[in-house]
């Protein structure tokens, strides 16, 4: 049977001492990055491994921020030229009629694609590749700073000129992997190129996989909590997607060599492990999973000043989803999706709206509403908890910084679809 890691029931952020009317219950603390010093307390089996993906980390991300240093230098630049932003991977259509992908407008697009694949084999995020070709010395991600840069701020890099340069997140990576792979099913000159580079974003997210099967947020290592196991926006679920279309070597995948197929496959099966593996235990019983995980204990950590170590529902409803989607599941599997399911059934919310008003987003009474969840709940109550700037959680979205209100999505709907669909599957397996 699969072991399974057993969390404790209180919160992992630090708990502050409040009045009992107050609605700050803690204080958000920094997640722990992959480093030599963390990589000594893990069982003398298992240093090995880890310190070679550790040093395969640090090699890689020398030969990227060295080739684009030999581009300046032949350039006569002193400093990249910035890429076009205010894009997203979301941009770079993967629902057209198969027909489209031999057009002229796909393959203008799989060039600019190629073009900013990073010498790892990724791809930065929020870029806009419909614009142009990368040029000799243009940088491979635009800025992805924080917006309120500060030493206290979770959010800032060590160097800011250097971020998110190859990511699962916000789509990245995984998108371009799948365009890349229809535009060469489609043919064209530029067909064996464009293969290459699907097959070598392949590569990438199999270089990027821990020795445990997770997967960090950004690849070569950029530190912080960037280098949690990362759930949030499904960055995991897609690598593991992309991983086992791979491994079927069906439709546009057909191209995929066999050695490279038997590696998908065992890779998205670690995958698999280590997402049964990272769902919480509450009271022994299995509930759901956090946004992200550390790498090595696996317990659930914070990401942003305002994003705590907690039981997420949208990332759990994802996961439940990708789950639901295995053919023959383990009985493993079939528990921790009824498991989930149980727990997005207890914790939706009914009578209530996170509304704009005249003070902002506000949460209001509504007859009728529902069910909606929260983005974030409490480990061990399974109360909702909400982020802000200074690291404060609190227990009332209504209490937090405007900003924060406006700009994060706290409350959402997106568990009804799993439930929905875990109806049907869970009738299935009486």
């Amino acid at each position: 049977m699969m072991l399974r890691v057993r969390f404790i029931l209180v919160p992992t952020f630090a708990l502050a001492a409040v009045c009992a009317s107050a609605t700050v219950i803690g204080q958000n603390v920094a997640a722990l990055p992959l480093t030599e010093e963390r990589l000594a307390t893990l069982p003398a089996a298992q240093q090995d491994a880890w310190r070679q993906y550790l040093a395969r980390s640090v090699a890689q991300m020398q030969a990227d921020r060295a080739a684009l240093q030999s581009e300046l230098k032949k350039a006569g630049l002193n400093a990249p030229l910035l890429p076009p932003s205010m894009g997203s991977a979301k941009s770079i259509p993967l629902d057209k009629p198969p027909e489209w992908y031999a057009s002229p407008e796909a393959r203008r697009i799989a060039d600019i694609v190629v073009s900013f694949q990073t010498p790892a084999g990724g791809w930065s995020k929020n870029l806009n590749l419909t614009d142009h070709a990368r040029r000799p010395g243009e940088h491979f991600a635009g800025d992805n700073s924080s917006p309120v840069p500060s030493a206290a701020d979770f959010d800032t890099s060590k160097d800011t000129k250097w971020e998110y340069v190859g990511t699962l997140d916000n789509d990245a990576t995984t998108t371009e992997i799948r365009f890349l792979a229809k535009v060469a099913a489609a043919g064209g000159e530029n067909a064996a190129a464009w293969r290459a580079a699907f097959v070598k974003g392949l590569e990438y997210i199999l270089s990027s996989q821990y020795p445990n099967g997770g997967w960090p947020q950004i690849w070569p290592l950029q530190g912080g909590y960037h280098d949690a196991i990362t759930f949030n926006d499904d960055a995991m679920t897609k690598a593991m997607d992309v991983l086992m279309d791979a491994a079927d070597g069906h439709g546009e995948f057909a191209p995929v060599p066999t050695e490279l197929r038997v590696r998908a496959k065992a890779a998205a099966a670690k995958g698999i492990a280590i997402t049964l593996n990272t769902q919480i235990r509450v009271k022994g019983q299995l509930t759901a999973w956090g946004q992200q995980h550390d790498m090595l204990d696996l317990k659930p950590v914070g990401a942003r000043n305002y994003e705590p170590p907690c039981l997420s529902s949208g990332e759990s409803a994802s996961l439940m989803i990708f789950l639901m989607k295995l053919p023959q599941p383990s009985p493993e599997i079939v528990s921790a999706v009824r498991a989930a399911a149980a727990w997005l059934q207890h914790v939706a919310i009914y009578g209530k709206a996170f509304e704009k008003g005249a003070n902002g987003r506000m949460l209001t009474a509504r007859e009728g509403a529902g069910p909606i969840w929260s983005r974030f709940y409490e480990i061990g109550s399974d109360r909702p908890i909400f982020g802000d700037r200074d690291k404060s959680i609190h227990d009332d979205v209504n209490e937090i910084s405007l900003e924060r209100r406006n700009g994060y999505s706290w409350y959402n709907a997106g568990a009804k679809t799993a439930l929905e669909r875990f109806a049907a599957w869970n009738a299935s397996r009486p």
